[in-house]
Order: C-alpha cells, then sequence, then structure tokens
C-alpha cells in the first residue's frame, strides 16, 4: 500500500479561488481578494513563494475552514502566527498536537486553569475550541520563518477586520477576548458593529499572555478571569460548555 504523503509544513502555493471555507466566510473573503488590497496580497505571497521564503502556516485561513460563522460565540484575536518551523497551523494561540506549547500558550493554559478545575489539556492544539464555535483568528494570517511582524501591513489585516465586522454583525451572543495592544485596537470596530446590528457582545480586554507582559499593568492577563467571565456569560444566554 503506497504511503500517504505527508502535509506540507510550510505555504507551498496561494490560489484564493480554491479555498475551501465553512459556511458564512465566503461572501467576504471573495470581496477581499477581488480588491486591489487582495490582489495586491495575492501577488506578494506568490512573489515571496516564487524567492523560496518558508512562509508559515500551510493553511492560513483554518480559522475559517474550521468554525462557521453562525456557530461562532467566541473569538480570541491573535496578532500573527508563530514564525517556528512546525508550530503554527492556521489558529490563533495554537500549535500542532504534539509540539512543546510556546510560553504564551502556557500561560492561557494557567488562566484557563483557574477556571476549569478539569486537567489541562493534553496537547497544544486548540482545535476542540474551534470546532466548538471559537474563532482563532489573527489579525496576520502569515509569517515568514524566524521573522514576526513579516507580513504585516501587506494586506491580512483589511480582510480580517471584514472578518470581525461580520461576527459582530451576525454572531450573538458572542465573547471577544482581546489581548495586548494590537487585539485591543479592534474594541471600537467590534462593539460598533455589535451596536449598530443589536447583537449581544462581551469584549474583554487584558495584556498579551507573553511571559514579557502577562504579569504586569494595566491589565495582567494572569488573573484576568477571562474564561469564568467568558464561560458563566455564553452560559446565562443559553451556549454553556465554553471553555470548561
Amino acid at each position: 500500500m503506497p504511503l500517504e504523503a505527508a502535509a506540507p509544513a510550510q505555504l507551498v502555493d496561494w490560489e484564493p479561488a480554491a479555498l475551501k471555507l465553512a459556511p458564512g466566510w465566503q461572501p467576504v473573503v471573495e470581496r477581499f481578494f477581488a480588491s486591489g488590497t487582495g490582489r495586491a496580497l495575492t501577488e506578494f505571497l506568490r512573489q515571496r513563494i516564487a524567492a523560496g521564503a518558508v512562509i508559515y502556516p500551510p493553511r492560513p485561513l483554518r480559522a475559517l475552514e474550521t468554525t462557521p460563522l453562525e456557530q461562532v460565540h467566541a473569538v480570541i484575536l491573535g496578532q500573527d502566527p508563530y514564525h517556528g518551523a512546525g508550530q503554527a497551523e492556521g489558529l490563533a494561540f495554537s500549535v500542532p498536537a504534539g509540539v512543546k506549547p510556546p510560553p504564551s500558550l502556557r500561560n492561557i493554559f494557567k488562566e484557563l486553569a483557574c477556571a476549569n478545575p478539569a486537567p489541562p489539556p493534553a496537547s497544544g492544539s486548540l482545535l476542540r475550541w474551534a470546532q466548538q464555535g471559537v474563532l482563532l483568528l489573527n489579525a496576520v494570517l502569515t509569517v515568514e520563518d524566524g521573522l514576526p511582524g513579516s507580513h504585516a501591513k501587506k494586506g491580512w489585516e483589511a480582510l480580517t477586520d471584514a472578518l470581525l465586522a461580520e461576527v459582530a454583525a451576525h454572531a450573538s451572543p458572542c465573547v471577544y477576548l482581546l489581548w495586548g495592544a494590537y487585539a485591543q485596537a479592534k474594541a471600537g470596530l467590534i462593539t460598533a458593529t455589535a451596536e449598530q446590528h443589536g447583537r449581544q457582545a462581551l469584549v474583554l480586554q487584558a495584556n498579551h499572555p507573553s511571559p514579557l507582559s502577562a504579569s504586569r499593568p494595566p491589565v495582567p492577563f494572569l488573573g484576568c478571569a477571562h474564561f469564568a467571565l467568558a464561560r458563566d456569560w455564553l452560559a446565562d444566554r443559553g451556549h454553556p460548555g465554553f471553555f470548561s
């Protein structure tokens, strides 16, 4: 029996028309990649791939593949993917099963333990959350090996802003966990859109879970109780089981 080919560990080509997304996302994504900004981003990615750049993750829009819009009741917003080999898997803060959790993810699990007496997750993969309705979205969806922020301001931010606005306009109730200044900058967009459409939204803000900021003021991530607050708020509105 022939061996099944291993999944690529990096982005090897880029064709937006071939993306297979979960229901609800296609119109937003198609509009973006038909725009001037979207076409420029596609050209940039293709040029970098042709130049031999090692780009992560291999499936940049995996969050949109996994979590249908109609199922979203929580959003965790990251900045850009992990830039180490084998770490990024297209879900914010998540790493594939078997990969050692990076420091930020370890702090996330520490904070989760304060809200959940169950044993800690068996791996660093947050795929289960994504399958339950937690949109694990980075603001920038690709990065080059060893170069954090290398694909910032290339166009991804316009797409992820449009996606956040789509969630805020349709998802209800929905809790938004914004950790760090980069994520917190989206609070106004989320709040204004949710109010405009009459959606129930809880926006929670704290420092980034990175060890550099997790324990510092003004709002330390460790001890913020976001998981407990989100779980209880959603349960009170008929959506139990999140972050438990």
